[in-house]
């Protein structure tokens, strides 16, 4: 539960927000991550020291529900002369360190990011007559801030979020949002670390999809290029009742061009998905760590989990050569951190000697398979095929309701453990799978329907015996079961 009051209004947690002529006093009382953040809203709109601010009642650290302490709303007048129509700017406050005593996030010192190392920001066009803001964006915020908080995943510039409702509860087109660093506020040095702002930029199914198969940042470089679609602030208009690709239809050109030349940039999602080992009958349990027909699958170690973290939270790098996450990425806060950024990116160690798998659990090749997907997560395959296999490149799939992981990987990928020779193996829970390119161009033809889902009905299966390989593509309610 939250409150809408003024930034400066008396509260047991929140004093007057000070700036550059705040009473020393309170700058001595206000913690100091949110004064420095603070500091960087006054820059911006030095005149409005107290805008209108969503507070948490209970605070995430006293056993609150919402992550993020504040919310502030100012007025943004925009830029008409650029095309840049006045409207709210949201400014969260919460996912990075603002207290540096941990009691929400650990303190480990000034040179890496605090907390999570970024807060969120939106801007909502402002509509004629509008006195206020809208106050639905600050729980769209907490609700992408409980996502952070709960999966310890973070966000960068150019990740995509599959919303699959419209943003405000209407029945708006813009149901889906992309992110991109903020073109106003600049990174801020806390006491606590470094802060960066990611904005949310509402999107429509279309434009999603064209994200997912090509890029984030390719497809917010075209919003850029469309006033009404976001313009060169991409500001979220929820009144929006056509995509970009309906405005200017050949900026689809654009993407398919993109596609062709680039793939995608997308490396894994979290997903419904499942798999099984059809090598074993299932009676067959004298290995404990393999995964069977009717038996509860190994969770997956610490050290699989960081490194599949690490694939989904990789998807928008270009690497020059096509290699999967280290086993023993950069720890920071408890969170596994990207490393500085490097083109070299792959299962090897620091040492760049071979990786050794960790105890008890030992990686098997297997003689046939059988992946399981829900409709969404199965409409991504020819993406996952097309766009990444073909470019020599891999994908991963992390499933969000068991403790399973599928990847794919081209004969270009280094550091896999499935091999040409035996390309399906696994490593406790998680199935890697090596396709050749004939026989991706051989599934990409067979799988076409799923390009068209709503043609098409519930189960679904492929099969490829001379593979050994079976593809089901199930109802939500498949894998909610305990078996998944």
């Amino acid at each position: 539960m939250a409150e809408l009051r003024p930034s400066g209004a008396p509260g047991p947690t929140a004093p007057p927000a000070p700036g550059p002529t705040a009473p020393p006093a309170f700058a001595s009382l206000f913690p100091p991550g949110l004064h420095a953040i603070y500091g960087e809203c006054r820059r911006l709109y030095p005149d409005q020291p107290n805008p209108l601010q969503v507070t948490a009642i209970v605070k995430y650290w006293l056993g609150g529900p919402d992550p993020l302490d504040y919310v502030s709303m100012y007025r943004n007048v925009g830029s008409p002369s650029a095309n840049i129509p006045e409207h709210w700017h949201y400014i969260s406050f919460g996912l990075s360190d603002l207290y540096g005593d941990n009691r929400v996030h650990e303190f480990t010192g000034t040179d890496g990011p605090s907390g999570f190392g970024f807060e969120l920001t939106f801007r909502l066009k402002r509509e004629t007559g509008e006195s206020a803001p809208p106050t639905w964006p600050a729980e769209l915020m907490q609700g992408l801030a409980r996502y952070v908080f709960q999966s310890e995943n973070t966000f960068c510039s150019g990740d995509h979020v599959s919303w699959h409702s419209p943003l405000d509860n209407s029945e708006s087109r813009i149901q889906h949002m992309l992110l991109t660093e903020d073109p106003q506020m600049q990174p801020v040095q806390t006491p606590f670390g470094v802060v960066t702002f990611l904005q949310i930029v509402g999107v429509c199914t279309e434009e999603l999809h064209a994200a997912q198969q090509w890029n984030g940042q390719g497809i917010l470089e075209l919003l850029r290029t469309v006033p009404i679609a976001g313009g060169p602030w991409l500001i979220t208009d929820m009144r929006r009742g056509e995509t970009i690709f309906e405005i200017d239809p050949h900026l689809q050109e654009r993407v398919d061009k993109g596609i062709e030349t680039d793939g995608s940039n997308l490396s894994g999602v979290s997903a419904k998905c499942a798999w099984d080992d059809l090598s074993r009958p299932p009676e067959d349990d004298e290995d404990s760590r393999s995964i069977c027909i009717g038996t509860q699958p190994r969770r997956l170690s610490g050290k699989d989990t960081e490194q599949i973290r690490e694939t989904l939270r990789r998807g928008l790098e270009i690497n020059s050569k096509p290699v999967l996450p280290p086993i023993n990425p950069q720890r920071q806060n408890g969170l596994t951190h990207d490393r500085a950024p490097s083109r070299k990116d792959s299962l090897e160690s620091d040492s760049s000697t071979a990786i050794i798998p960790h105890e008890l659990i030992r990686t098997r090749q297997l003689e046939s398979v059988h992946l399981k997907f829900n409709q969404e997560s199965g409409a991504l395959i020819p993406l996952c095929l097309r766009g990444r296999l073909l470019h020599g490149r891999h994908f991963t799939y992390k499933s969000i309701t068991g403790d399973m992981a599928i990847t794919f990987v081209s004969t270009g990928v280094e550091g896999a453990f499935a091999t040409e020779e035996h390309p399906y193996a696994a490593h406790g829970p998680w199935l890697q799978i090596l396709l050749t390119e004939e026989f991706v161009e051989k599934m990409l033809e067979d799988l076409e329907d799923l390009t068209s889902p709503e043609e098409f009905k519930l189960p679904k299966e492929y099969s490829w015996p001379e593979k050994k390989l079976k593809v089901s593509i199930l109802p939500d309610v498949v894998f909610d079961s305990p078996l998944h």
